[in-house]
């Protein structure tokens, strides 16, 4: 009888542990996601730097009409003497891309660069570092969705080590970045890019174009 309570108790002892170590595990699975998030919430840029903090080249990755508007004013006001726009589809000019900001092309046509290579931010790193070495240019203005700027910026300084970086963040209005925890919306925007940002963290640096298929 006594080995039979002993038994008993012991198994009742395996039983709580086994609920404890479940509450842990889900504790830990609630609780990491969440402190990730807080983190990668942390490096969002609060705002955008002053125009008048000049540099060689303004940078706009494509993903929203907003992006361009504010490239566009930022070329306008003197930023920069030149606006590259990285991703753009095929067959798609300049004037399209001013009329539809509705902007005079005589005005700032001829200052304008389209690249029609990158289809994703690694992509569009790689593009604007061989147009940067091509007209010999040392830093640039990066003009991307707020949420979307940590990993741009981990992108480019990979690519462009030796380049000066300023990002400009452009705050989309479906995404609230000041009250992000609000909005069960701006909470996925922000979870899927803080992925996408540790992929690309673990991926490593990309190679340069040109590199591609070189072995040392």
């Amino acid at each position: 009888m006594k080995a039979a309570g002993r038994h008993d108790e012991g198994r009742h002892r395996g039983g709580r542990w086994g609920l404890a170590r479940w509450l842990i595990i889900l504790a830990l699975g609630l609780t990491v996601p969440a402190a990730g998030l807080l983190w990668f919430a942390a490096k969002l840029p609060a705002a955008a730097p002053s125009a008048e903090e000049p540099t060689d080249a303004i940078v706009v990755l494509t993903g929203g009409q907003d992006r361009l508007t504010s490239g566009l004013d930022l070329l306008a006001q003197g930023a920069a003497p030149k606006l590259f726009v990285s991703g753009v589809y095929r067959g798609v000019e300049v004037g399209e891309l001013l009329s539809l900001s509705q902007r005079d092309p005589e005005n700032l046509e001829c200052c304008i660069a389209l690249g029609y290579e990158a289809d994703d931010t690694r992509g569009n790193a790689l593009e604007t570092a061989e147009w940067m070495r091509a007209e010999g240019f040392d830093s640039l203005r990066l003009v991307t969705a707020v949420y979307h700027m940590p990993r741009s910026l981990l992108e480019f300084q990979r690519a462009m080590p030796d380049k000066r970086i300023l990002p400009h963040p452009v705050f989309p209005p479906g995404f609230r970045h000041d009250a992000w925890w609000r909005s069960s919306r701006s909470i996925s925007l922000l979870a899927r890019e803080c992925a996408k940002y540790l992929l690309a963290a673990i991926r490593g640096a990309p190679p340069r174009r040109g590199d591609e298929g070189v072995t040392q």
